[in-house]
C-alpha cells in the first residue's frame, strides 16, 4: 500500500517527466545493491560456517584425546582386547571381539563410540576413569564420520618451504598498520600472529640495552669496549646488524655456545658411577669451541662428532670429534660387568642422540613400542645397531685412544707413513698410522674366557698365575706375521705359548718372557697364522712360581699384524726404530671412537624387555619407519646413520637445532619441549615459523649456525623492548606471541663470567684442561683414590666457566645452585629456578667476593675520589647506561651505611681485604659493598 501510494503521488505531481522517472530507478538499484550486498554476506556466512565445520582435524583435535584418555591402555605398551590405536592400520584390525572398534563413516556401527557412551561403568571407556566429555565424544563421532582419517603429527612430516605472510591493509590496497614493523620475514610470521591475538609489537629498546642484549646472546659477556664504543657512536642505520657481526666474529662466541652443546654431549672431566675418576676429554671441549668459532655447518658438525672416524682418511681433528659419543660414564668399580656397562653407555648415545639432535622420545622402546608414537620396540635396536661396533669396552684405560704426539714426534710418524706408502702400499701406511695414532684394531684382555687359574684382575686386566690358560675366541689372523702386545710380568721366567683350538692345538707362538718388573712392556713375537677365525688358548707356565695364586703375568691387548715393511731397504733400520720409540712413547690422549674391522663386528640382538642379557632375535642396522629411510647408498655404519640424520628429508635434524637457537635467544623455543617435539610435547606457538627457519637453515644458510642466529637478531622482534604493561603481561605472561623483547636469567655460566668481566678480573686465556677456581674444602669425596680440588694458580682462578673442572658426583657447586648439570646424561633443556641458594651465592661466593673488590677498585680508579661518581661508574660499567637518580640514591645510602660500620670497626675491613695493602681499608670496604650489590642487582643478573 505504501508503495502504490507513492507511485501515485509521483505520477500525479507537477514535477517534470524525468524526475518522475529517476525515483523509482534509484530505489530499485538501492535496492539491487543492497539484495546482492545481502547475498555476498550470506555467502560469506555460508562459507566461514563451511570452513568452521571442515574435517576435524587429527592432530591437534583427535591425537589429544587418544593420547590423554586411550593410549596407556591402547597404544604401544598395553593392546586391551586386542586393540591398539598406535596406527590406523592397528586401530581398523579386529579385535578379540573379532570385529574392529572403528568402522569409518559410521560412528552409529562403532563399538568405540558405544563404548565411550556408555552408561555401564563396567563397559564405559576409559575404564575406571573420568569419562570423555561432551566435546570431546564429540570430536571422535564427526571424525569417524568423516572415515576416521588418520594424520601424520607435524614434527615427523620432512620440512617443506613456507610462504612468508604478506602485511597488506584491506583487499592488498593500502599499506597495513604494521607493514613497517614487519620488515623481515621473521616479523612477518610475528606480526601476523600479534594481530590474530590482537596484541601490538612493543617499541624498539634503546640501543644500551641492545648492546648488553646481544653481547650475552652471541658472547656470554658484555661486549668489550672497543666493540661496544662503536656501537653506541654509530648512528646509521646498520649500526647494529654491524655489531652482531663484531660479536660473531669474537673467539668468546665459542666459549659461549660451547655451553650449551656439552649440557647436549654430557661433556665432563670424570668418569662417573661411583668411582668418577678423572678423564683426559677437555681436547673434544677445545675442539668444539674452534668448530663453532668457524661456523662448521652444522650437518658437517654433527656428521664429524657421530662418525668422523669412519670418513675418509680422517684427521686428527675429525677422530677428536668423536669424543662426543665418548663422554659416557664408565664404570671402573671393581666386579661390575664390563659387557653390562658398555651396553649403557651404547644404549646412552643411541638416546642423546635422539633427544639431543632430534628432540625425540626415544629412550623408553628399549623396553616396549613407543607409548605415544608409532616408532616399534624392534627399531630402537635397529638404531642400536649402528652404535654397537664401536670399539670402546668398560675398562680403566678407556680405548680407544687418539695419542697426541709433540711436534717432533709428529713430524717422525708423517715421514715414516710417506716412507711406508712409497716402499710399500698407502693401504699399509694408513694401517700403521691408524695404529700408531690410537693402538687399534687391538684385542684387549676382557675378550678372554675359560679361565684356568687366571682372572681378570678387577673385571679388567688379565693375570695368569702357575699354570694358567685362558682363550680367546674366533680371532682372524689369517696372513698375519708378527703379534704386538703389551705384557707385564710379575716374576722372572715363564713361558707363554699361544695355541690354535685348544691348550694342546697347533703352536702359534711362544716366548721366554723377560723380566720386566712388574711394568708394562710392548713387545713383538713371530707367529705362524693359521687361516680363517680360531679361537686361541693362551698358555703360561713357570716353574718358579711355588704359590699358585701367586700372579705371574699380565695381559692389557695385542694386536696381530704383518712384518715391518720393505726390512731389506737401506733406510728400514732407521724407520723402524722409529715406529718403536712412537709405539713405546707415552703421550697425553683423548677417549675416542672407532668402529670395528669387519671381522670383529657385533651382532645386535633384541632385548626382551629391555633386558640385555635376555636377547631376542638378531637385527640389522636401521632408522625408525616414522621418521623416513636412510638415503640410498648410505653404508651400514654410523657414517651411513648421520648421513640420514644430516638429509634435508629428515623431519627433525633442522627443526630442532633452530628451535634450540631460538629457545637460547628468546627464552623460550617456539617449542617449548626441546627434549620433545613429539605428539606429548608441546605444541609450536609458530609453527609456519618453525618450518621456515628449519628450511631456511638447511638450504638458504646452508646449515650455518651463526648465520641462523644472525637471522633471528637482526629483526624488529628481537629488539623490542622487554618491559610490560599490565594488560600485556595478563594477555601473555610467558611472551609466547613476542609482543616485547626478551628478559630471561642468565645462565650459570654467563653470572659467574660476567662478574669476571666486569671486574676486570676475567682471563682471556683459551683452551687447555679444566681448571678449579675457588670452592669450599670438603666438597669432594673421592672415596677410591686421592683426588682432591686444587685450587689453580694465577689467572687460572679467573678463566671462564666452560674451563672449569667438571666432577660429575659433584659438580661446581655455585654453578649447580643456578641450574648448571650434572652431564651424566643429555640435558637438552635447562629448567629455570630461583631459589634463596642463589643470592647467597652471589653475595657470599669467594669469586664473587673476589669480583666486587677488584670492581670497587676500578670504579675508584676510573672515577677519582667522588664516591657519588664512582657509583655511576660502576653502574655504567655493568649496564651501559647512565644511572636514574633514585638508584643512585639507594646505593649512596647503601655506601654510607656501610662506611659508618667499617669505620666504627675497622677489623671487619682489614679481614675483608686480607693481607692486602688498600688505602683507607673502611672506604675501599664500603665501596666493595656497592660493588657486590651492583653484581647482584635484578637487572644485572637478567638479560633484559
Amino acid at each position: 500500500m505504501v508503495i502504490k501510494d507513492f507511485s501515485t503521488h509521483c505520477l500525479n505531481s507537477s514535477h517534470n517527466h524525468d524526475r518522475k522517472m529517476k525515483l523509482p530507478m534509484l530505489q530499485n538499484s538501492r535496492y539491487f545493491l543492497f539484495s546482492i550486498s545481502l547475498l555476498l554476506l550470506l555467502l560469506l556466512l555460508a562459507n566461514w560456517v563451511g570452513l568452521n565445520q571442515e574435517a576435524v582435524h587429527f592432530n591437534s583435535q583427535v591425537k589429544p584425546i587418544l593420547n590423554k584418555k586411550c593410549i596407556s591402555c591402547h597404544g604401544g605398551v598395553k593392546k586391551n582386547g586386542g586393540f591398539s590405536m598406535m596406527n590406523r592400520e592397528e586401530m581398523l584390525r579386529p579385535n578379540e571381539s573379532g570385529k574392529p572398534a572403528i568402522v569409518p563413516g559410521k560412528p552409529g556401527e562403532s563399538e568405540l563410540m558405544r563404548r565411550i557412551t556408555s552408561h555401564d561403568p563396567e563397559e564405559r571407556m576409559p575404564y575406571e576413569a573420568s569419562p570423555l566429555s561432551t566435546k570431546e565424544i564429540g570430536i571422535l563421532r564427526q571424525w569417524i564420520k568423516e572415515g576416521a582419517i588418520w594424520g601424520t603429527h607435524w614434527a615427523y612430516v620432512p620440512v617443506q618451504p613456507v610462504k612468508v605472510p604478506a602485511i597488506n591493509g584491506f583487499l592488498g590496497l593500502f599499506s597495513a598498520k604494521g607493514s613497517s614493523w614487519a620488515n623481515t620475514p621473521i616479523d612477518k610470521f610475528i606480526y601476523t600472529t600479534l594481530k590474530e591475538q590482537q596484541l601490538s609489537p612493543s617499541p624498539r629498546a634503546d640501543k644500551a640495552t641492545l648492546l648488553r642484549r646481544v653481547s650475552l646472546d652471541l658472547i656470554g659477556l658484555p661486549a668489550p669496549d672497543s666493540i661496544a664504543r662503536a656501537y653506541l657512536q654509530d648512528q646509521s642505520p646498520q649500526a647494529f646488524e654491524k655489531l652482531v657481526d663484531a660479536l660473531l666474529a669474537s673467539p668468546r662466541f665459542g666459549e659461549r655456545w660451547a655451553s650449551m652443546w656439552l649440557d647436549l654431549a654430557r661433556y665432563a672431566d670424570t668418569k662417573g658411577y661411583e668411582r668418577d675418576p678423572g678423564r683426559q676429554i677437555w681436547r673434544y671441549r677445545d675442539w668444539l669451541i674452534r668448530a663453532l668459532n668457524a661456523d662448521m655447518p652444522y650437518d658437517q658438525f654433527l656428521t664429524e662428532q657421530i662418525a668422523g672416524d669412519l670418513l675418509p682418511n680422517p684427521s686428527d681433528e675429525q677422530y677428536l670429534a668423536t669424543a662426543f659419543h665418548r663422554n659416557t660414564s664408565t664404570n671402573d668399580e671393581g666386579g661390575t660387568d664390563n659387557e653390562e656397562f658398555r651396553v649403557a653407555a651404547v644404549l646412552d648415545r643411541v638416546n642423546a642422540t635422539f633427544e639431543g639432535v632430534l628432540g625425540t622420545t626415544f629412550a623408553c622402546t628399549q623396553c616396549h613400542g613407543h607409548p605415544y608414537e608409532d616408532i616399534k620396540h624392534e627399531e630402537y635396536y635397529r638404531v642400536l645397531a649402528y652404535f654397537n661396533n664401536t670399539r670402546d669396552e668398560d675398562t680403566y684405560e678407556d680405548y680407544p685412544l687418539l695419542r697426541h704426539y709433540p711436534t717432533a714426534d709428529s713430524v717422525k710418524l708423517d715421514s715414516l707413513c710417506t716412507w711406508v706408502a712409497k716402499v710399500s702400499t698407502p693401504q699399509r701406511s694408513m694401517e700403521m698410522y691408524t695404529f700408531l695414532k690410537t693402538l687399534q684394531p687391538s684385542i684387549y684382555s676382557i675378550a678372554g674366557d675359560r679361565f684356568v687359574n687366571c682372572e681378570l684382575y678387577d673385571t679388567k686386566t688379565l693375570i695368569m698365575r702357575k699354570d694358567a690358560s685362558a682363550r680367546f675366541k674366533q680371532v682372524d689372523i689369517s696372513g698375519k706375521t708378527k703379534l704386538i702386545c703389551k705384557v707385564q710380568t710379575h716374576v722372572e721366567g715363564g713361558r707363554w705359548e699361544i695355541h690354535q683350538d685348544s691348550t694342546n692345538g697347533p703352536l702359534v707362538t711362544a716366548i721366554d718372557l723377560p723380566d720386566t718388573k712388574r711394568a708394562w712392556k710392548i713387545m713383538e713375537l713371530d707367529v705362524k697364522a693359521p687361516q680363517g677365525k680360531h679361537d686361541l688358548y693362551w698358555v703360561y707356565k713357570n716353574p718358579g712360581i711355588k704359590e699358585i695364586t701367586q700372579g705371574g703375568m699380565g695381559f692389557d691387548w695385542f694386536y696381530f699384524t704383518d712384518a715391518f715393511p720393505a726390512e731389506g731397504h737401506p733406510e728400514a733400520k732407521k724407520y723402524q726404530a722409529d715406529f718403536w720409540h712412537l709405539l713405546n712413547s707415552r703421550p697425553p690422549s683423548t677417549p675416542i671412537a672407532i668402529e670395528n674391522p669387519v671381522h670383529m663386528r657385533r651382532t645386535t640382538q633384541v632385548f626382551e624387555r629391555g633386558n640385555w642379557i635376555v636377547k631376542g632375535k638378531e637385527v640389522q642396522v636401521g632408522v625408525p619407519k616414522l621418521l623416513g629411510n636412510v638415503p640410498q647408498n648410505a653404508p651400514n655404519n654410523r657414517l651411513g646413520f648421520v648421513q640420514w640424520l644430516v638429509d634435508k628429508k629428515n623431519p627433525l635434524t633442522a627443526r630442532t637445532m633452530v628451535n634450540r637457537l631460538w629457545e637460547q635467544v628468546f627464552g623460550m623455543g617456539l617449542v617449548e619441549t626441546l627434549e620433545d617435539l613429539g605428539s606429548q610435547g608441546a605444541n609450536p606457538t609458530h609453527p609456519e615459523l618453525l618450518d621456515y627457519l628449519a628450511w631456511q637453515f638447511m638450504h638458504q644458510q646452508q646449515w650455518s649456525i651463526k648465520t641462523a642466529l644472525k637471522h633471528m637478531l637482526c629483526t624488529n622482534t628481537y629488539q623490542q623492548r622487554a618491559e610490560a604493561s599490565p594488560e600485556l603481561y595478563e594477555k601473555d605472561p610467558y611472551n609466547r606471541y613476542y609482543a616485547r623483547g626478551p628478559r630471561v636469567r642468565l645462565s650459570a655460566e654467563q653470572v659467574r663470567d660476567q662478574a669476571l668481566a666486569l671486574s676486570g678480573l676475567l682471563s682471556t686465556k683459551m683452551y687447555g684442561p679444566g681448571v678449579m677456581p675457588f670452592q669450599p674444602e670438603g666438597i669432594w669425596a673421592s672415596p677410591y683414590g686421592n683426588e682432591k680440588w686444587v685450587l689453580s694458580e694465577g689467572e687460572d682462578r679467573y678463566r671462564r666457566a666452560v674451563y672449569t673442572y667438571h666432577k660429575r658426583t659433584s659438580p661446581y657447586p655455585s654453578m649447580l645452585t643456578f641450574d648448571g648439570t650434572t652431564r651424566d646424561v643429555c640435558t637438552a633443556r635447562r629448567i629455570r629456578t630461583n631459589t634463596p641458594l642463589q643470592a647467597l651465592v652471589t653475595l657470599n661466593d669467594p669469586v664473587y667476593i673476589d669480583a666486587a673488590q677488584a670492581l670497587a677498585e676500578r670504579m675508584q680508579q676510573l672515577a677519582g675520589q667522588d664516591v657519588k661518581k664512582q657509583i655511576a661508574k660502576g653502574y655504567y660499567l655493568a649496564l651501559k647506561r647512565k644511572i636514574a637518580p633514585n638508584k643512585q640514591a639507594v646505593l649512596e645510602e647503601l655506601h654510607e651505611k656501610a662506611l659508618k660500620k667499617y669505620r666504627s670497626n675497622p677489623k671487619l675491613a682489614d679481614e675483608l681485604f686480607g693481607t692486602e695493602k688498600v688505602k683507607d681499608p673502611p672506604g675501599s670496604a664500603a665501596m666493595v659493598v656497592v660493588a657486590n650489590a651492583l653484581l647482584n642487582l635484578d637487572e644485572v643478573i637478567t638479560k633484559n
